[in-house]
């Protein structure tokens, strides 16, 4: 694990305490307030943020994701802005972990060599591409390795055992496990579901579990902190996001969704 992500579970782990990992989509709705939204995060009680890179045909994402990085894009937020942003955030905040999540393809255009040490620079911890399987990273990989990023793996209700094996063994900092089949947003969560494949997934590494897709309110988050170290919450974020119009409003509306889904958490200690 990367210094800060591992800090960050073994604190969560000492304390009791469930990690709590919104998404937001870098750039929107303005490229000028995202890195005090990610601040506001952090304030209302999220010990890891997910930024979300900006892609134009996204394999992963629901509509309310694939529109917030549509309007991401159309204001010029591209991957070298999603690391400026980083750099900025880290000014006044060196503690918090903060993971891009993304596609490879902005990676390859900014050079797959490259990419991660200028990441490790700007202060990012980790790297989930939804379309990159561990075994095809290749120098990418190498880079990661060298540059210190983990490279955060996601495992499916469809992943088979074998598929589970190779995965667990090259995941670093987390495993993400995808609560159902679908995209961000969409589907019915059954959480009850989640035991089994979350205890599979322990038998095979010693790294905590993350539990992200669908997960829209604090009592369904509270639901899934029973059997995952880690709840990422995004759709629904980011769809409250999307109705600000200005900072003030972007931040309330952040710290608001973040403080009882928090609250909810702590509660169940």
């Amino acid at each position: 694990m990367s210094g800060r992500i591992g800090r960050c579970f073994a604190d969560a782990g000492k304390r009791g305490r469930t990690v709590l990992a919104p998404f937001i989509t870098a750039g929107d709705p303005d490229p000028a307030w995202t890195v005090e939204i990610m601040h506001a995060l952090v304030g209302a009680g999220a010990d890891l943020i997910e930024l979300g890179v900006p892609f134009s045909d996204p394999m992963a994402d629901g509509p309310v994701i694939q529109a917030a990085s549509e309007r991401a894009i159309a204001r010029h937020v591209d991957l070298a802005a999603v690391l400026g942003m980083v750099q900025d955030f880290r000014r006044t905040d060196e503690r918090t972990p903060v993971v891009l999540m993304g596609y490879m393809n902005p990676v390859e255009r900014f050079g797959l060599k490259r990419f991660p040490a200028a990441a490790a620079a700007a202060g990012v911890d980790g790297l989930l591409l939804v379309d990159c399987p561990p075994e095809e990273r290749g120098d990418l990989g190498d880079a990661m390795t060298a540059a210190g990023i983990d490279g955060i793996c996601l495992v499916a209700p469809t992943t088979t055992p074998a598929r589970l094996r190779d995965i667990t063994t090259a995941a670093r900092g987390f495993v993400y496990y995808v609560s159902f089949k679908g995209t961000t947003g969409d589907g019915q969560l059954d959480t009850a579901a989640l035991a089994g494949p979350l205890a599979r997934i322990r038998e095979l590494t010693g790294l905590p579990v993350a539990v992200g897709f669908g997960i829209k309110n604090a009592d369904m988050a509270v639901a899934v902190a029973a059997h995952a170290d880690a709840v990422v919450m995004g759709s629904a974020l980011v769809a409250d996001l999307a109705g600000t119009d200005s900072l003030a409003t972007a931040t309330a509306a952040a710290a608001a969704f973040v403080a009882p889904v928090r609250e909810s958490l702590d509660n169940m200690r």
